[in-house]
């Protein structure tokens, strides 16, 4: 489960975001934002009040548009604005929910979850933060738990720090071989993929190391065969499988959206 709720930092600029290379985060270069979202303004957002794919793609959406646009996601029109780009979601049915009681009241569970990180392995690690007397967790926390095992990653992590975290609750997990081209990767994450995450699912070997030029080539050849669709994203691209309305059967047509 992440814990980060209430997470934007006092003080932290508005426009700020980590690199791309450390942590697959296409950051932008706007204009600043008119004000900083307040924290109380979160509590109208919570994954856990909505199904998998709901949770799932409007997160992803909201954080994308966090970290990449001047919006302001406690603004119901500007919230829907992002969320009518996500297949397979209802945005306004997501947007008329945002003040139910349901929503406030699950927000609320992650709120306090989120300040349990005292004595955690992400507080020996100085991943926490104290903000409003509890201890918490710092974005992007995650934790792992089955059936009584708990696992903590806090704050930023590598990747291969989840990777050991996996294969120490299961180790039978299976490990799907890599692809030799990004296109197979896009039939598990339909709602497209940045750069960095294309290299690092495309990288081999248990200790691999992303090759980012060899991943957008990849990616490049793809929006040129007309299989792929490169939506400029901040400094980088989101890229997605083309549908046939899109590529129109045309190679050219395709690779002048790259």
């Amino acid at each position: 489960m992440p814990l980060c709720a209430g997470s934007t930092r006092r003080g932290q600029p508005p426009d700020t975001c980590p690199s791309d290379a450390a942590t697959g985060c296409p950051s932008g270069s706007f204009r600043s934002r008119d004000r900083l979202r307040p924290d109380e303004d979160a509590a109208r957002w919570s994954p856990r009040a909505y199904s998998t794919r709901e949770a799932t793609g409007a997160s992803c959406a909201r954080q994308i548009a966090y970290f990449t646009t001047p919006l302001l996601l406690d603004d119901d029109e500007q919230i829907r604005d992002v969320l009518i780009r996500v297949d397979g979601i209802d945005a306004d049915a997501i947007v008329g929910r945002l003040d139910d009681p349901e929503v406030a009241a699950e927000y609320a569970r992650d709120r306090a979850e989120a300040r349990t990180a005292a004595g955690t392995p992400a507080e020996s690690q100085g991943k926490t933060a104290v903000s409003d007397g509890a201890v918490r967790f710092t974005a992007p926390s995650l934790v792992f738990a089955v059936e009584g095992r708990r696992l903590v990653a806090g704050g930023w992590q590598p990747i291969l720090a989840y990777d050991v975290l996996l294969a120490n609750l299961d180790p039978t997990l299976l490990r799907r071989p890599t692809p030799e081209t990004p296109e197979p990767l896009f039939e598990q994450f339909s709602d497209g993929l940045t750069t960095a995450e294309t290299a690092a699912l495309l990288a081999h070997g248990p200790d691999y190391i992303p090759d980012f030029d060899a991943a957008e080539r990849s990616l490049v050849q793809l929006v040129a065969d007309g299989a792929a669709i490169r939506d400029p994203l901040g400094q980088d691209a989101l890229w997605r499988l083309a549908q046939p309305a899109e590529a129109g059967g045309s190679p050219r047509r395709a690779s002048a959206t790259a």
